[in-house]
C-alpha cells in the first residue's frame, strides 16, 4: 500500500519535529549537566574552605586542632557570640560547652577576622549630608593668598595653621557614598558534609599537630546516567592541606 502525498508530508513533519527535539536535548542537556557538576564542585570546595577556617580559628583559640568538627565549630561560634555580647571578652577566658570547660585565648582582632572570613562582602549606597567650606590660606609656594574647598569636619586642621586667613563661605552638600560591609554568616553543621554524597569531609592532623588536612570524601568517580546517552560525572573535589588548596 503506497503512502499518499498527504501522509508522506505528515510523516516528514513528525520526523522534523522529532529531529528538532533531539537537537534541543543534545544541546541543552549536556549544558545543564555540566552546570550541575560545576555547582557541586564549587559548593563542596566552599564548604571545605569553611571547615578549614573553622578549624584554624579553633586552633587559634585553643592552640590545637580538633577532629570533632561540630565541637570545634560550636566553640568558635560561641567565642564570637561572647565577644559581641561583651567587648571586654578578650584574653584568656573559659567557655563551657557539652559539659566541658574550654580555655580560650581571644585577641582583639578575632571578631573582625571572623566576620570578614565568613561574612559576605557587600556594598550599599548611603546619602550623606555634608558641608563644604571655602577658605583662604597663604600658599607659600605661590607667594600669595589662595582659596580651597574642604569638608567642614576638616576645618580645625587648617585653622591651626599659621597660613590660615579665613572662611569665605559654607555650602551644604548632599552626596551618595558607597559603604563596604559584610553580611553576617554563622557557619553551621551543613558545612561539614559534601553536598553531593552527604558524607562528612575527611579531617587529618599531622603527627606533630601543626598541620590540618581537609579532604573530599569522594574516593571513586560518581557517574549517574541521564536520558540514557548522557552522564553526570563527579570526581574528588580536592584537598586543603596546611592552607594550600589543590584546586589553585
Amino acid at each position: 500500500m503506497e503512502l499518499t502525498n498527504q501522509k508522506k508530508a505528515d510523516l516528514l513533519e513528525i520526523v522534523i519535529i522529532l529531529a528538532l527535539f533531539f537537537l534541543i536535548v543534545v544541546i541543552y542537556v549536556p549544558v545543564a549537566i555540566w552546570e550541575d557538576e560545576k555547582y557541586y564542585e564549587e559548593q563542596s570546595r566552599y564548604r571545605m574552605q569553611n571547615v578549614y577556617d573553622i578549624e584554624s580559628f579553633y586552633s587559634r583559640l585553643t592552640g590545637e586542632y580538633n577532629l570533632n568538627f561540630l565541637e570545634a565549630m560550636t566553640l568558635v561560634n560561641s567565642a564570637r557570640d561572647s565577644t559581641i555580647a561583651d567587648s571586654l571578652f578578650l584574653g584568656e577566658q573559659n567557655i563551657k560547652l557539652f559539659d566541658k570547660n574550654f580555655t580560650v585565648d581571644i585577641d582583639e582582632s578575632f571578631g573582625f577576622e571572623y566576620d570578614t572570613t565568613f561574612g559576605v562582602k557587600s556594598f550599599r549606597k548611603d546619602t550623606v549630608n555634608d558641608t563644604t567650606v571655602q577658605i583662604v590660606i597663604f600658599a607659600e609656594d605661590l607667594g600669595r593668598e589662595d582659596t580651597s574647598f574642604i569638608r567642614k569636619k576638616n576645618l580645625s586642621t587648617y585653622i591651626d595653621s599659621e597660613n590660615f586667613i579665613g572662611v569665605i563661605k559654607e555650602e551644604p552638600l548632599e552626596r551618595v557614598e558607597a559603604i563596604e560591609y559584610y553580611k553576617t554568616y554563622i557557619p553551621d553543621s551543613v558545612n561539614y558534609f559534601c553536598p553531593l554524597t552527604k558524607d562528612a569531609y575527611v579531617l587529618e592532623i599531622s603527627d606533630d599537630g601543626t598541620e590540618l588536612t581537609v579532604s573530599s570524601p569522594i574516593d571513586e568517580p560518581i557517574i549517574e546516567s541521564h536520558y540514557l546517552i548522557f552522564s553526570f560525572k563527579a570526581t574528588n573535589h580536592g584537598v586543603i592541606k596546611g592552607g594550600r588548596k589543590s584546586w589553585n
